[in-house]
């Protein structure tokens, strides 16, 4: 994505796109890690074409999934994070650190695929033995561009290895100890907006250019996008929406209440040491993954048509726990619907819309659940929900949104990941100045988002969780 940003300017656009397919070998899931970073370089390449006195690259990505080092050279292909080897690991650290001390030390949402539980697991299968580095997933990009290791504060808060989650944030020896995990495995911190170095000369000479700067952006892409969010008040919420749904509210200091840890809340880093407090909830996965089993059967799936035929389904429909385990891996989304809904005595959908709008009505059932807890657990008032990502373009999920929440809902921008991501590389070079509050303020005057709001509606039928 290249942005062009100047006190009064704002804009963004994709210069190369292509997939990110995992692949399953004999020993699980993995990412295809060679291949992104080679289809990086080509978009870089493209870039530097386009705008040859382009000045700097950050990456971002998806948080928790690390490579293990070995001087150099990484010891094997990332594995995914829905891959279902972490299991044990839970158990393993939870039998060294009972959960409410790791809450407590690290404010952490428990997910099977946090950091900490799958480095459990490569501890017990030895795989530790051989490294002595780790790389979360930006950062091995990074470091493959400019030749040095760091771990950016943002994500590095998503391991649940930090001692505080903030400006000042550092490695936590402490627990890391407790773990049984080497100490040399982790890179030293640097903080979004912070320069890591120049590209590698023969980076430089592939992509055609010796000008640019690595620098640190918020590298979990929720970080990025929050920043990206069009907030110019402390009275909003956000929801980054996309494969995941990033549910929350942002916070100058964590809460580690125990009715938080209950709750499963998180607080991870964000830019300019603030904390994101919010819940994952399962997204669009599910209706990309129901997708993707329809069109393995044969069948073209127009997903604009079936969205329009959802929303205009009339009566009521069933909801389902978006977060049950089951929707984590990949596979048929929407037999394990269907068996959920029989299982809790409650009426399948019949059809493929019925189960499009069941998918949507979820989601957004879940959306502000999570929210009203979310108010009631940090003591912030919310006026105004800001929905982000992929999902704003869903115009069903934000009406629903906006129902179901009781609250309008301000949609977009669709990239507000890039754009953030953007925004504090321009802080860093100058072409930008002020507060988070003062980038946004960019955003909302170059991206203006669309209002939704809350319409009166009947509760869902059948249904086993509370809209």
């Amino acid at each position: 994505m290249l942005g062009h940003v100047g006190p009064n300017e704002l804009e963004l656009h994709p210069v190369a796109r292509f997939p990110n397919n995992p692949v399953r070998t004999i020993d699980g899931l993995h990412w295809n890690i060679l291949e992104l970073y080679r289809n990086a370089l080509l978009g870089l390449g493209a870039a530097v074409r386009e705008a040859p006195r382009l000045a700097s690259v950050a990456v971002d990505s998806w948080a928790v999934d690390y490579a293990l080092m070995r001087g150099d050279r990484m010891l094997g292909n990332p594995f995914h994070y829905r891959d279902d080897r972490t299991l044990a690991g839970v158990e393993a650290t939870h039998a060294l650190v009972a959960p409410t001390e790791l809450y407590r030390q690290n404010g952490l949402q428990v997910l099977p695929f946090n950091t900490l539980y799958q480095l459990a697991a490569d501890r017990a299968s030895g795989d530790l033995a051989a490294a002595d580095g780790l790389l979360l997933i930006p950062d091995l990009l990074g470091f493959w561009l400019s030749g040095r290791r760091v771990a950016e504060r943002s994500n590095a808060s998503t391991t649940g290895l930090l001692q505080t989650t903030g400006a000042g944030a550092v490695w936590n020896d402490t627990l890391i100890g407790t773990l049984g995990l080497p100490r040399s495995l982790f890179p030293d911190l640097v903080s979004a907006g912070d320069s890591v170095g120049a590209l590698l000369p023969g980076v430089a000479a592939e992509i055609g250019s010796d000008r640019l700067q690595l620098v640190a952006a918020g590298s979990h892409d929720t970080a990025s996008a929050v920043v990206g969010v069009p907030m110019l008040t402390d009275d909003c919420a956000y929801i980054s929406s996309g494969t995941w749904s990033l549910v929350g509210v942002e916070l100058p200091a964590p809460v580690l209440t125990e009715a938080s840890r209950a709750a499963n809340f998180t607080n991870e880093g964000g830019v300019d040491g603030r904390v994101r407090y919010l819940r994952n909830v399962m997204g669009l996965w599910l209706l990309s993954e129901s997708i993707r089993s329809w069109e393995r059967a044969g069948d073209t799936i127009d997903l604009p048509d079936l969205l329009a035929e959802a929303a205009a389904l009339p009566g009521q429909v069933t909801l389902f726990d978006v977060d049950d385990a089951r929707f984590l891996p990949p596979g048929d989304m929407p037999a394990r619907i269907v068996a959920y809904c029989v299982e809790h005595g409650t009426r399948p959908p019949g059809t493929r819309a019925e189960l499009v709008r069941s998918i949507v009505e979820s989601l957004a059932a879940e959306y502000a659940r999570t929210l009203r807890t979310a108010t009631e657990l940090s003591g912030r008032s919310v006026r105004t929900v800001h929905l982000v990502g992929g999902g704003s373009q869903n115009t069903l999920l934000c009406q629903l949104t906006a129902d179901y929440t009781g609250l309008p809902v301000q949609a977009g921008p669709v990239e507000a990941t890039a754009i953030g991501n953007v925004l504090v590389q321009a802080r860093a070079q100058g072409f930008a100045s002020g507060s988070l509050e003062s980038l946004r303020a960019l955003v909302a005057r170059a991206y203006p988002p669309r209002s939704y709001r809350p319409t009166p509606r009947a509760p869902a039928a059948h249904a086993n969780i509370s809209p």
